[in-house]
């Protein structure tokens, strides 16, 4: 299935992972550690009490320093802020209805995030990004052969939201912890590209 339909027909849990996952790969450009979002990602595992997690949340907004609203002149760099708005977005009730939503954004947004931050040219998105980001979700995951045109962070970062919400609809609550592990090697992934832009920069 394509990642628009695996969005489509996720559920709570598996919309609230996907949404998460998306931002913990992001979590380098928000300043924050690999522990950062691990409250939350403990919230949706078995026994987590979905009561609690609009008060984690705000907890994490508070470490991170990230506002309800994230405006443009908040932050010059096009990548940051986009992450940012992700975790300001983040619904504060865990319901199916709200985490589609917060999925589905944070699907593009990191699309987007690792297409800005890819130092190859993403020739099929140069143009008219958001066009084809939509085409992107809509196509299945690539496979061992990248798609022409789509730059290589952007192939992988599709590839680990289709992982994530595979696991989640396969295993439910069980598939957490792979569902980590993926996020995991895509933040490792971020955070290297994070470090040598900064350098570059510097």
């Amino acid at each position: 299935m394509s990642l628009v339909e695996l969005i489509a027909q996720a559920d709570e849990r598996g919309l609230a992972a996907s949404g998460l996952a998306c931002l913990d790969r992001c979590v380098p450009l928000l300043g924050g550690d690999d522990e950062a979002l691990r409250p939350l990602w403990a919230n949706l595992a078995s026994g987590g009490d979905p009561a609690e997690w609009g008060e984690l949340l705000e907890q994490v907004r508070g470490k991170l320093g990230v506002a309800e609203v994230v405006d443009d002149t908040d932050i010059e760099d096009e990548a940051a802020l986009l992450a940012r708005r992700m975790l300001a977005a983040a619904p504060a009730v865990r319901s199916a209805a709200e985490a589609r939503i917060w999925a589905d954004a944070c699907s593009v947004a990191s699309l987007q995030i690792h297409r800005l931050l890819d130092p190859a040219e993403d020739t099929a998105s140069a143009e008219a990004p958001t066009e084809a980001l939509d085409s992107v979700r809509e196509s299945g995951a690539p496979g061992a052969s990248r798609p022409v045109g789509m730059s290589p962070l952007v192939a992988a970062e599709l590839r680990r939201q289709v992982s994530v919400l595979e696991l989640l609809a396969g295993h439910g609550a069980g598939g957490l912890r792979r569902a980590l592990e993926v996020s995991t090697e895509g933040r490792r992934v971020l955070r290297a590209v994070v470090s040598r832009r900064a350098r570059t920069r510097g």
